[in-house]
């Protein structure tokens, strides 16, 4: 390999990142200048020292011809070399989720994180701005996935503002290297073309290298005599390979201008095809090509060397053969079979406007690419609505389309700005708008956003989408469910009634309901039929089929639609929340937070970060539950109460029917009046009933116990357990202490644990090993004892130590040793000090 000249900084930069990599610390580095300026030769001298290091090395490049076809620019990385990251067994897997980009790219994530465990890698994608787009969300998602990996990931960029890296760099958690790359000096060049000729450069070609700016690839075309030295570089390369091609035969220079119309990529046999020539005839013109410098083959295709040689030829040819050709192709191959896709680009490069099957093309292009290369099925669609005049109506029928590709593209917001400006009579149609098309693009918009009832109500439109869009009113909540004859509209009331049994906690007809709109054919107007599940196994969850429920979302986390992947992840750390899988139910909520991050809809955060603090409030961790709490009351009420104020119980009462395992959650505060409130669960009334009674809660616990909620059930063994022990029924109450403490610290849950431990130990229970209690902390909040927080908190509500005392039934010097430790935990010296630290602690006061 040829020395790298004038980078020695840049390979520093990545040499350091390498090594990084060896310590476990995952980065991505990005290459970025312009065509020519010595990308591709970093990176491989980049490859050449990992592989010296002992590295494992899948690189690929990216083509232009790439965003046709699903994952066609990361795929020759992930199956290179003798030992690929990804089996062949493994990628035929990954075939069948073309169609559900986060699935795929969570899978893939999974699999390289598995082939890499004790391995050192480097990940090369060239050209990574031609990257297809599901390549390019997969590496968003993968390289976040794999922050402790001894991987690098190293791309080449030519400058591309908002572009594919720039999106990645957003995205990604690890660090990221930008290595912009500026032209050579004068020296670093005269160097390189020292090397490239053998020996050293003579004063008349160190005249004509300085016009080559700095630029090797350039220094390189010089030597080779494709490119004579300008003030105009473009020029200077035309005029070199003019030259160059004046030698060849005109077969030869045939055969480049007409594969130079075809792309940097290409097929012998479709050129053959294009200029009426047998294969073999053009065997030995492709040769003259690939000695001259300009193609390089490939195997089954054939490229030119570089971007800007095929750019120089395409020069010679006049405007309107280029046309002329892109016609030619794309008539060539949809005659052949290739399909709509393969002939966009070439449509797209002689078509004008008012081209009505230029449009039809595009339209059909679209609808093929729509299940795996979404993005780019919604720039074909919209480019086949800009082809239709603004009068035309079937610029109506193509925005229609433009609206449904780019739902189904995840990109909402653009689908709605496009059809509010098609729907208000500005610049972007002025043909008719009908009430069906009008309710035809507010019933696509409906089921993934919820609408404004006025763009609900369109009076004159057909029955069955009137019917649909009632049905979306009532979702909305303006009208009450009601009947419809259309199969897709009853659905819809079916779910709004499901919606309304939930809310009443009739869960048991919700979930029927639910599953009697899941058996619909999906059509115009249709909720996303995963999104309809998640409700039906929420209420299967809540009518005591937990075990069920939770089989049941674990298999829709890669068979489900992706675009449902937040609900999904919500409703799973739910589920495994109450099931008293705590790290699952932690890992569950995490994943919501990423997907929410990557589909850029975050409105299920605070639903994730509900069941995060209710996992960290399980094990003591109140700091960490403080800063998931937010705005919501529940939350900080149960933070009140873990902090000592027994009148934040009260606040309990306010929780929401649905929050999640309510009732084991009032249990857990003692706050048994307000459990009367909730039948959200089997044995609730119950438990509410038997109060401290023993033979009654032991009754309660039975049934319970049949509705396997693992949590719950050891909190209803802790209220059985206590309530025996203070009834003197030592024989009873240690058991059920002990089941419940065993339970709950196979769980995880430290806290409750440590405080029935404590219990038990009061008892005189003795075990050869307890679990260790965690040390107390030596300064702040946490470091008080519950006595000291509630002193502090009826100090802060501008309590004396006498009425603290009586408040406390203890004596007023009692309550002063306490304020004294209060004052030295905390920091402060005075009881404004302590109140002001109180008030910024608890929001509301702890007491409200």
């Amino acid at each position: 390999m040829m020395p790298l000249r004038g980078r020695s900084e840049e390979l520093g930069k990545l040499l350091d990142a390498l090594r990084a990599a060896s310590n476990g610390q995952a980065s991505l580095a990005v290459v970025s200048g312009e065509p020519g300026i010595g990308k591709s030769a970093l990176l491989a001298a980049a490859v050449e020292q990992a592989e010296r290091q002992g590295f494992l090395v899948a690189s690929a490049a990216a083509h232009q011809t790439d965003n046709i076809s699903p994952l066609a620019s990361l795929a020759p990385a992930l199956r290179a070399g003798t030992e690929p990251l990804i089996g062949t067994d493994e990628f035929l897997e990954l075939a069948g989720l073309n169609t559900q980009p986060l699935w795929l790219a969570e899978r893939l994530a999974d699999l390289i994180g598995r082939r890499l465990a004790g391995v050192r890698a480097l990940i090369v994608l060239d050209d990574a701005q031609w990257s297809d787009p599901l390549s390019a969300f997969v590496l968003r998602v993968v390289v976040a996935r794999l922050p402790a990996a001894n991987l690098l990931w190293l791309l080449a960029t030519r400058p591309s503002p908002g572009g594919t890296t720039d999106q990645l760099i957003e995205a990604v958690g690890v660090p990221v290297h930008t290595i912009p790359l500026a032209p050579l000096t004068t020296d670093a060049i005269q160097d390189l073309a020292a090397d490239r000729l053998n020996h050293p450069v003579d004063p008349s070609l160190a005249v004509q290298l300085a016009g080559v700016q700095g630029i090797p690839f350039l220094a390189e075309q010089l030597i080779a005599g494709l490119y004579l030295s300008d003030s105009d570089l473009s020029a200077g390369l035309v005029e070199g390979v003019r030259r160059r091609t004046s030698e060849l035969s005109e077969a030869s220079r045939d055969l480049i201008r007409t594969a130079a119309v075809f792309g940097s990529e290409f097929r012998l046999e479709d050129v053959a095809v294009l200029m009426a020539t047998p294969v073999a005839r053009l065997a030995a013109p492709l040769e003259e090509a690939i000695q001259a410098g300009l193609l390089t083959d490939a195997g089954s295709v054939l490229r030119f060397r570089h971007e800007l040689l095929r750019s120089a030829a395409l020069a010679d040819v006049p405007p309107s053969a280029q046309r002329a050709l892109h016609g030619a192709i794309a008539d060539q191959l949809m005659s052949a079979g290739r399909g709509a896709a393969a002939a966009a680009p070439h449509v797209l490069a002689v078509a004008q406007s008012g081209d009505t099957r230029a449009v039809a093309t595009l339209r059909e292009a679209a609808r093929d690419l729509l299940a795996t290369m979404s993005i780019t099925a919604a720039e074909l669609i919209q480019e086949a609505f800009d082809l239709t005049r603004v009068d035309d109506p079937l610029r109506a029928e193509v925005g229609v389309d433009v609206v449904s590709i780019l739902l189904a593209a995840g990109q909402y917001d653009r689908a709605k700005t496009f059809a509010d400006d098609l729907l208000s009579g500005t610049a972007l149609y002025h043909g008719p708008i009908t009430p069906d098309l009008h309710a035809t693009i507010r019933l696509q918009l409906a089921p993934h956003r919820r609408l404004d009832v006025r763009e609900l109500t369109i009076p004159g439109a057909a029955p069955h989408l009137t019917e649909r869009l009632a049905g979306h009113r009532a979702l909305a909540g303006a009208e009450a469910p009601g009947t419809a004859t259309d199969p897709i509209a009853q659905a819809l009331q079916q779910v709004a009634a499901a919606e309304q049994a939930q809310a009443e906690g009739r869960y048991a007809d919700a979930r029927e309901l639910y599953a009697a709109a899941r058996q619909v054919e999906p059509g115009l107007g249709s909720l996303l039929p995963t999104l309809v599940e998640v409700g039906e196994l929420y209420c299967r969850a809540e009518s005591d089929d937990l075990s069920g429920a939770l089989e049941r979302v674990r298999e829709l986390m890669t068979a489900g639609s992706s675009w449902a992947a937040a609900q999904l992840a919500v409703l799973h750390a739910r589920l495994e929340y109450a099931s008293g899988n705590l790290q699952e139910a932690e890992d569950a909520a995490h994943a919501g937070l990423r997907w929410m991050d990557q589909l850029h809809n975050r409105s299920l955060a605070p639903a994730a970060d509900q069941v995060l603090a209710l996992v960290a409030l399980l094990r003591g961790h109140l700091t960490q539950a403080r800063k998931l709490a937010g705005s919501d009351p529940t939350i900080s009420a149960l933070l009140a109460i873990a902090d000592g104020d027994t009148n934040a119980v009260r606040r309990l009462a306010a929780a929401p029917r649905d929050f999640p395992e309510r009732v084991g959650v009032l249990l857990e505060a003692n706050a048994v009046d307000e459990l009367s409130q909730s039948t959200a669960s089997r044995g609730a009334l119950a438990v509410v009933t038997a109060g401290d009674d023993v033979q009654q809660l032991a009754a309660a616990l039975e049934v319970v116990r049949t509705a396997q909620r693992p949590l719950l059930l050891a909190q209803v063994e802790e209220r059985y357990g206590r309530a025996a022990l203070e009834a003197g029924d030592r024989k009873t109450g240690v058991p059920a202490l002990e089941r419940a403490h065993d339970s709950l610290t196979a769980m995880g849950a430290t806290a409750p644990a440590a405080r029935i431990q404590a219990v038990l130990q009061a008892a005189g229970v003795r075990r050869r090993r307890w679990a260790a209690v965690p040390p107390r902390a030596q300064e702040g909040w946490e470091s008080l004892t519950p006595m000291e927080r509630r002193v502090a908190l009826l100090v802060a509500e501008g309590h004396t130590n006498r009425s603290a005392a009586e408040e406390l039934v203890v004596s007023a010097s009692t309550v002063g040793t306490h304020l004294r430790a209060v004052f030295g935990k905390l920091g402060v010296n005075s009881r404004v000090q302590l109140t002001r630290l109180v008030l910024e602690r608890f929001a509301p006061p702890p007491n409200a």
